[in-house]
């Protein structure tokens, strides 16, 4: 019998205008763990949707075979496709945050007897699972009071629950932390002693190296090649990946920042679930007009909470005051912002960023309609006209204006959500995590738009949790520990040991 638990022969998958799979063809061993990287539209995630079972039996050529037998998921294909031993955690979250953890990682799955939830049972078994795996997640805590990391573990947790024989996860470390990556590690290297089977979906080129036995690397919809991780380099995976050699990973521009443009002075703000509690203590700083400020520090550190307050959007300020060109200037909402020329990429885009089932059109022009507007009216031709002239400047791939934002790639779904508030012509730019989730060539286009935008004067306060980024991206980095201020370094004097010094406290 062969070794191969999977074997993809000839998978096609057509969207209207968009050839998603090109004839795909690999197979994966029993018990490896199997990289899978390209660029965002390449056609991973939607090869593991045909896997999972989301798109069922019918909707693609070509077979799908597991230990031997051709999958034909039809009617409850994701339900069939458990029980069968797949399972997926998807790179954007689906939970439902109105409900605790352990009814999200039992959904559909309640232990129950003459129709009644036996709720000690669920929340022990909750306990357990979270305990066996070293998961440190509050079981019964309510899931969208959880930062964006701790609700991607729940979705890990929930995959385990299931013990399937196949696990995929696709970008499942796109919001975790180092101690958290290091866990998620440890589960894996576990599950691959007991003979399971990992599918692993990621950007990160370190993890794919520390964790993977092979990595398959796709390209517009197709299969450039299998590699063992051992004989292969970063490098040569890129190259695959994007067709050409990437001789810099940052794009540099002689970029000069003028005088100061933001002012923030002893800036507190409390909790937005809890009172009393300040989440952001005292911080004060400086922004430069065509300046990237980066803002570096661990979860939970209170980098998010100072983007959204300062786009009037989080807690409540219990001090401080912000300057914009010398005036004093009160932001209680995102409006108030907008007017004072600041816009916001926000970390969570399917959440926060986005109305996911509308369209790009309609996403782009959301807070920007007042430019297409009077007396009542929407002038649609102006709103066309301006929407797709924004969404070529920062080439968004899709074949129209009218595609929904959820047929899209997680790259391009960032493009949009960019999009939208650079239609706003901010002076202000806050970009919280803006290449999460997103392939190296995207994060190349990336990186050069915002290097153009401060070259237009605009001023970019970047938030990331990938130290080479702020590193390589920035004019000056501002640290924050525990909601305060560590210290701020200019780029010349930045190292990876001082950044981490000033987010541990003991700088």
């Amino acid at each position: 019998m062969s070794d191969n638990i999977l074997e993809f022969q000839h998978v096609t998958k057509e969207f209207p205008g968009v050839l998603a799979l090109n004839d795909v063809s690999f197979t994966v061993r029993q018990g490896s763990i199997h990289a899978i990287c390209g660029e965002n539209g390449a056609g991973k995630s939607t090869l593991m949707k045909v896997l999972a079972g989301i798109y069922a039996h019918g909707t693609y050529t070509g077979k799908v075979l597991y230990k031997g037998e051709a999958l034909q998921f039809t009617g409850d294909s994701i339900k069939q496709a458990i029980e069968t031993g797949i399972a997926i955690v998807h790179q954007e979250l689906a939970l439902v945050p109105q409900i605790t953890v352990g009814e999200n990682i039992y959904l559909g799955r309640e232990p129950a007897q003459n129709g009644i939830i036996n709720w000690n049972k669920l929340y022990n078994d909750t306990r357990l699972l979270l305990e066996k795996h070293h998961l440190d997640i509050p079981f019964a805590a309510v899931t969208g009071s959880l930062s964006v990391g701790k609700q991607q573990l729940v979705e890990i947790a929930k995959v385990l629950s299931e013990n399937a024989e196949v696990l995929i996860l696709d970008e499942p470390t796109s919001a975790l932390t180092e101690s958290e990556v290091d866990t998620l590690m440890t589960i894996l290297n576990e599950l691959r002693k007991q003979g399971k089977t990992c599918i692993y979906i990621s950007h990160k080129l370190e993890e794919v190296f520390r964790i993977a036995d092979l990595v398959t690397v796709f390209r517009d919809g197709g299969v450039v090649g299998t590699r063992p991780t051992a004989d292969i380099t970063s490098a040569q995976i890129v190259a695959m990946m994007v067709g050409r050699e990437m001789t810099e990973r940052f794009p540099t521009v002689p970029r000069a920042p003028g005088e100061t443009l933001m002012t923030v002075k002893h800036w507190s703000i409390e909790s937005a679930e809890q009172t009393n509690q300040k989440v952001v203590d005292d911080v004060s700083f400086t922004l430069r007009k065509g300046e990237i400020l980066g803002l570096a520090g661990l979860m939970g550190s209170g980098r998010s909470e100072l983007a959204l307050s300062l786009f009037g959007e989080y807690g409540r300020k219990s001090s401080g005051n912000i300057s914009i060109e010398g005036k004093k200037v009160e932001i209680n909402s995102a409006r108030d912002a907008m007017e004072n020329g600041i816009s916001l990429v926000p970390e969570d885009r399917k959440r926060m960023g986005l109305v996911i089932e509308q369209s790009i059109l309609k996403n782009i022009s959301l807070p920007n309609l007042d430019r297409f507007s009077s007396f009542f009216s929407l002038n649609k031709h102006l709103e066309i006209q301006e929407c797709e002239a924004m969404a070529q400047d920062i080439a968004v791939k899709a074949p129209t204006l009218h595609a929904l934002v959820s047929s899209l790639s997680g790259g391009n779904q960032q493009k949009v959500v960019i999009a939208k508030w650079l239609m706003s012509n901010p002076k202000i730019l806050i970009l919280d995590e803006p290449t999460r989730g997103i392939d190296v060539g995207a994060k190349y286009e990336i990186y050069k738009l915002m290097n153009e935008l401060t070259l237009q004067g605009i001023s970019i306060l970047m938030i990331s949790s990938e130290l080479p980024e702020i590193l390589g991206m920035s004019d000056r980095i501002m640290v924050m520990h525990e909601g305060k201020l560590g210290g701020i370094l200019d780029r010349d004097e930045a190292t990876q040991e001082k950044v981490m010094a000033l987010a541990t406290g003991i700088a």
